[in-house]
């Protein structure tokens, strides 16, 4: 398997973004956060995704100069709009507002809309937990997933992320698609010829299955819980929608494009709630009491939401970070 140093990575990534109308100092931070993705080990929104927000430059579908602004502000709480700039820096810049409101009032709330693709949510929930808070985010997605019961696809994906902070910088934090797995995880398991651990979708015989290939082809994907993931979805679209007064799920089925999206970011500073001083240990020993759970198979191991992305940044660091190699070769014709 090719390993590419972190550095290397970005540092390309910044050259053709540059080159696709990002100034020089948000390419170099929109690559950081896409060279990041694939370092914490989510390929599937960094490297891989890659080319395909560049196409998204070339095509106009994205302004590279436009600039996330607030239109609304009152206390703790803002609404901006995205003016479908890039949507990672423009998901950055509002959680980087709701952390500095959070300083302030405890709780910092930005509803972001008329965005774009922001890729890895996580990486603002990560963001809010460096800077010391509880962060809490969605964004909607085009309609890619049937509601429970139905065929036809009305409901996104929607992304949920919560992370909580660790004064040793190895947080706790959940990023999940809605979905069994997210378009992003196929794609990559695709890629390296792997089958989906469960099933994740219908195939073209409205069969479940474990290929991803043919959820792929009939853009069937099997809600997270089944009705629970198709009710979280419906919640998640209306909170974001009425908060923003932005784009729905299926207003942005009708742009032909996954642009326009709507996104929340949320950061609580533990700090003003009193129990800054004893976090650290409420979170330790609930962590500690979860690991000392029994595993199923013998020599198995439990974790925690996040260990293993600290982990896969350590070793990626140290190794390099694995590439598909007809990606990256993309990467370097650009």
């Amino acid at each position: 398997m090719k390993r590419i140093p972190y550095e290397e990575m970005a540092a390309q990534f910044a050259r053709v973004l540059e080159k696709k109308g990002l100034t020089a100092g948000d390419a170099r931070e929109a690559a950081a956060i896409f060279a990041h993705n694939s370092l914490a080990g989510v390929y599937s929104h960094g490297l891989n995704r890659f080319p395909r927000v560049v196409s998204y430059l070339e095509h106009g579908t994205v302004d590279p100069s436009a600039r996330a602004a607030c239109e609304f502000a009152m206390g703790a709480v803002e609404r901006w709009n995205g003016h479908r700039g890039f949507g990672p820096l423009n998901a950055r810049r509002a959680m980087d507002r709701a952390c500095e409101l959070a300083k302030l009032y405890g709780v910092g709330v930005v509803a972001l809309g008329n965005s774009n693709h922001w890729m890895r949510g996580g990486t603002y929930g990560w963001q809010a937990a460096d800077r010391g808070c509880i962060g809490i985010c969605w964004s909607n997605t085009t309609p890619n997933m049937p509601a429970w019961g139905a065929k036809d696809c009305r409901l996104g994906n929607n992304p949920l992320i919560i992370a909580v902070p660790r004064t040793n910088g190895e947080h706790v934090m959940v990023d999940f698609a809605v979905s069994q797995f997210s378009y992003g995880r196929m794609e990559d398991c695709r890629l390296r010829g792997l089958e989906l651990p469960v099933p994740g979708g219908y195939d073209g015989q409205g069969e479940l299955t474990r290929d991803p290939a043919k959820i792929e082809e009939t853009g069937r994907v099997l809600p997270m819980g089944y009705w629970k993931g198709s009710g979280l979805s419906i919640v998640l679209d209306l909170i974001a929608t009425v908060l923003t007064n932005g784009n729905s799920v299926r207003a942005i089925g009708t742009f032909g494009d996954e642009v326009g999206l709507t996104q929340i970011m949320i950061a609580l500073d533990p700090e003003k709630f009193g129990t800054g001083a004893d976090a650290g240990a409420i979170i330790d020993g609930i962590l500690a009491d979860v690991k000392g759970s029994e595993p199923v198979a013998e020599g198995g191991e439990v974790r925690y939401p996040g260990e293993q992305m600290v982990r896969n940044i350590r070793e990626n660091r140290e190794l390099g970070i694995p590439v598909v190699e007809e990606v990256w070769e993309s990467v370097l014709r650009m």
